[in-house]
C-alpha cells in the first residue's frame, strides 16, 4: 500500500465499481494514464451480490465479484494505475485539483472522475447481513427474476418501495408491502397504482424485526414482523425480501465543493457527466438515483472518460 506519496495525473478516478472501471478503461486507451483510488469497497455494490443475469454479454448467470474482478483486470491491462486509499479531502477551487488520501497520499490531477457510488440503507436487523444475496436484496430490478411465481415482501413507504412492489408484482405470485406507518409517503399516482394492484397486500403499522432461514444451504424462509400498535409479532413466510428505504450517495467529502441535490446526489449537466466545476465529472450511482444499474453506471463511466479526454485535448 502506497503511503505519503505525491501522485500527478491527467485523470484521477475516485472510487471503483462499473462506472470507475469503465472510465479507467477508456481513459487508459486514450493514453491519459489515469490513476484510480479504489476506496473502501473496491468493486462497489456488485461485490456483495451473487448471481448477475442482466449484464449484457453473458449467456449464463455470472457472479458479481467475478465481474468486478474482470473489469479491474481489463483496466489494469490497458494501463490504469491503482492506489489503495480512501480520499478524505478534496480541493476543487482551482486546477490542477488536489485530493488527499487517508494514508497520507496527495493526488494532483487535471481532471477528476467521481465514481464513489451509493450504498443502500439497510434495516440493521438480525440476520439481515448474513442473508444478503440469499433472499435479502435492495434491488428488485436486479434480483426480482429469481422469485418468479413466488411470494416476496418489500419494506418501505416511499416512491422506491412502491415502485419496487409494483415491479415485483409482474414477476412474483404475491407481494407484501410492509410500512411502519398507516399511510404511504409515495407520490399519489404511485399510490393509486398500488392500491389497485390485486397482487400487492399492504401491511400497515408494521416493522420487520428479524430475517429467518436455513444456513446449509443458505435459504430465506420467513421474516419476523411486529405491529407497532399492539406489539404483536408473527412470522411471514416469503422467498424474497427487498429493503427499499433509500440510498446514501457517497458524497460527503464533496460537500461545498460541487453542486448536489438535497439527498446528496451530484448534479450534472443534461446529457452529460460534467459537474458545475469544469474538469470534474460524476458517473454512476453517485449521480443516478433512478436506474442504479451496473450497465448504466458503466455507460456513464464511458461518458465521463470521453468528456474528460475532450476537455484535456482542448
Amino acid at each position: 500500500m502506497s503511503q505519503n506519496k505525491e501522485f500527478k495525473t491527467k485523470v484521477l478516478i475516485i472510487g471503483s465499481g462499473p462506472a470507475g472501471y469503465s472510465a479507467a478503461v477508456y481513459t487508459s486507451r486514450a493514453m491519459l494514464k489515469p490513476i484510480m483510488v479504489t476506496g473502501m469497497e473496491p468493486g462497489g455494490q456488485l461485490t456483495t451480490t451473487t448471481d448477475v443475469e442482466n449484464y449484457p454479454g453473458f449467456a449464463k448467470a455470472i457472479r458479481g465479484p467475478w465481474l468486478m474482478e474482470e473489469m479491474k483486470k481489463q483496466a489494469e491491462n490497458v494501463g490504469t494505475e491503482f492506489v489503495t486509499d480512501i480520499i478524505s479531502d478534496v480541493d476543487f477551487s482551482k486546477r490542477p485539483f488536489v485530493c488527499k488520501g487517508q494514508n497520507g497520499n496527495t493526488f494532483i490531477s487535471d481532471t477528476v472522475i467521481i465514481s464513489t457510488g451509493a450504498q443502500a440503507r439497510w434495516l440493521g436487523i438480525e440476520n439481515e447481513e448474513s442473508f444478503k444475496g440469499f433472499g435479502v436484496s435492495s434491488c428488485a430490478t436486479c434480483d426480482g427474476f429469481f422469485y418468479k411465481g413466488k411470494e416476496v415482501a418489500v419494506v418501505g413507504g416511499g416512491n422506491a418501495a412502491v415502485e419496487e412492489a409494483i415491479y415485483l408484482s409482474g414477476i412474483a405470485s404475491k407481494v407484501y408491502l410492509i410500512h411502519r406507518r398507516d399511510e404511504l409517503r409515495a407520490e399519489k399516482m404511485l399510490q393509486e397504482k398500488i392500491f389497485k394492484n390485486e397482487k400487492i397486500e399492504i401491511i400497515w403499522n408494521t416493522v420487520v424485526e428479524k430475517v429467518n432461514g436455513t444456513d446449509n444451504p443458505k435459504n430465506l424462509e420467513s421474516i419476523t414482523i411486529k405491529n407497532v400498535k399492539d406489539n404483536l409479532t408473527k412470522e411471514l413466510k416469503i422467498h424474497g425480501f427487498f429493503v427499499a428505504i433509500g440510498h446514501n450517495p457517497a458524497t460527503s467529502i464533496f460537500k461545498n465543493q460541487i453542486k448536489m441535490d438535497d439527498e446528496g446526489y451530484i448534479i450534472t449537466n443534461p446529457d452529460s457527466t460534467a459537474t458545475n466545476i469544469e474538469g470534474v465529472f460524476a458517473a454512476g450511482d453517485v449521480k443516478d438515483k433512478i436506474f442504479r444499474q451496473a450497465i448504466t453506471a458503466a455507460g456513464m463511466g464511458c461518458m465521463a472518460a470521453l468528456e474528460a479526454e475532450k476537455l484535456l485535448n482542448h
